[in-house]
């Protein structure tokens, strides 16, 4: 699989894209932090279906979301998540293949976006354990991780919808266990980061 991007992909983005900021109003913090070159994955908190959607449209780059399976099983969305150039995860049985296929898009110099929660988090806590997916291809592939924080509600016009991208990091010679406890740690500080900030203080940068 290759980095390229995929014509889906950049007619949504240049179409879609503008609906979706004036419908929803999001506070995009941080942009300047996403590399526009180089190998990198994008990773932090998964709260709604339309997450993804906020780093589409503050990078010009094409993200090759990986997305669990069951979406490419149905019939009436699969076209678009094959079309956009997603990879599908079965994350019932831990996918060897869909991890192959997102080393060889790091390894074309591309941009892999995940969530490594592994679901969205329907529960009361800020943040759910990681799994270890990102920093393990990000050391195969000396990859940047970029870390992102969401909060805020998906509503109309919204009020306090944000995404706060941090400093991208390379997991270099770190063990998996301390790279992931500092992706998670950088994850959650940009939650409490957002959440700190008043509604009151635009802060477009968008």
């Amino acid at each position: 699989m290759t980095s390229k991007v995929p014509f889906l992909y950049r007619f949504g983005r240049f179409i879609l894209g503008p609906i979706f900021k004036l419908y929803y109003r999001p506070k995009i913090i941080g942009k300047e932090n996403i590399p526009k070159d180089g190998p990198i994955i994008i990773v932090g908190n998964h709260k709604h279906l339309y997450d993804q959607c906020l780093t589409i449209v503050a990078t010009k780059r094409g993200i090759h979301y990986m997305a669990k399976k069951e979406y490419f099983d149905d019939a009436k969305v699969a076209w678009f998540f094959k079309g956009t150039g997603c990879i599908s995860v079965d994350r019932a049985h831990g996918d060897k293949v869909a991890q192959a296929l997102a080393i060889s898009v790091l390894k074309d110099n591309g941009a892999i976006g995940l969530f490594p929660e592994g679901t969205r988090n329907k529960t009361d806590e800020i943040l759910l354990p990681f799994k270890y997916g990102a920093v393990a291809m990000a050391k195969k592939t000396n990859a940047y991780l970029v870390p992102f924080g969401i909060t805020g509600d998906y509503k109309f016009r919204s009020k306090n919808l944000t995404i706060r991208y941090g400093k991208p990091f390379k997991v270099d010679n770190m063990q998996l266990d301390k790279a992931n406890e500092k992706l998670y740690q950088a994850v959650l500080d940009l939650i409490l980061e957002n959440k700190g900030e008043s509604d009151n203080q635009p802060k477009f940068d968008n």
